[in-house]
């Protein structure tokens, strides 16, 4: 107890002020093939969702299957952790998108964070995307992505960032994005990446050997039989605009390409077409919304 004159103060009386509460979800589903009357379709074996993270299943025409995800929490802030897992047994097919882009506003309390594992088995064919994350000023994610395959799987997987939405005037001046990959195929380490953009970083962003002029970049990696057939399709599409640049190449079997525009809808000017080029089934319907 510490008296000073006729007021006392007793610092085990003072209690801290409680934390925020935090969005938390999970969601687990495992996809296979189903033979019917009218031929095979990929169907849900099993399904788990917890918290503000859900899934939906659109009803669509043919053999593949579709599931979007659905982050009722309406975005994310330091300290939110999502957790998702997909399954494609042998011969299925699946894609997954997002209802809407993610968006990662300012942080308080550390980063939020989301973490993706994907199992694709032989002959199964996946598709992963999700729609661009929007970064606001302030704002803190780390993200990692998981893919365990086999050599005749067939992968369409794309991650996409805005650093504020250049329309809106908007800019970032802090904040972090730490992006992590592991892609193995058949047990076996092909692809592993790990970016960390720190935007508390007075400078560095504007660097020509970060972003440069750019404030909104995309990674797209695809596997098939025959990834470098498709290499001069994909490199005509991003010569095609005039805002932003680009590159794709072979790594390991692997097709990856990059891209990078001033913001948001320029680099979706090269993003969709370049995806429905890739994407077996065509892009998911939200995805035009």
């Amino acid at each position: 107890m510490i008296a000073t004159g006729a007021l006392a103060f007793d610092p085990a009386s003072q209690t801290l002020p409680p934390r925020p509460q935090r969005a938390v979800g999970e969601a687990s589903v495992t996809f296979g093939p189903v033979a019917g009357a009218s031929g095979s379709a990929t169907r849900i074996r099993t399904l788990h969702q917890a918290g503000c993270l859900k899934l939906r299943f659109p009803r669509l025409p043919g053999a593949a299957a579709e599931a979007v995800l659905v982050n009722t929490a309406g975005g994310l802030a330091g300290g939110d952790r999502l957790r998702q897992r997909f399954t494609v047994e042998p011969a299925g097919a699946l894609a997954v998108t997002t209802q809407a882009c993610e968006r990662v506003y300012r942080s308080i309390d550390g980063d939020a964070t989301v973490e993706t594992r994907i199992e694709v088995g032989a002959g199964a064919a996946f598709a992963y995307l999700p729609q661009e994350t929007i970064l606001f000023d302030g704002g803190r994610l780390r993200r990692s992505l998981q893919v365990e395959c086999e050599g005749s799987s067939r992968l369409l997987l794309v991650e996409a960032a805005i650093l504020g939405r250049h329309a809106m005037g908007e800019t970032v001046a802090s904040g972090r994005l730490r992006d992590r990959w592991r892609i193995r195929r058949d047990g076996r380490l092909v692809f592993a990446e790990d970016l960390d953009i720190d935007a508390d970083e007075t400078g560095l962003l504007a660097v020509p050997a970060a972003l440069g002029p750019y404030r909104a970049f995309a990674t797209v990696l695809w596997q098939n039989a025959t990834p470098g057939t498709d290499l001069a399709d994909v490199r005509a599409i991003l010569d095609r605009e005039s805002e932003g640049t680009g590159g794709a190449s072979v790594v390991s079997g692997l097709g990856v390409a990059r891209l990078a525009a001033p913001g948001g809808y320029a680099l979706r000017r090269r993003l969709v077409p370049l995806l429905a080029r890739l994407a077996q089934a065509g892009l998911p319907r939200v995805w035009s919304l």
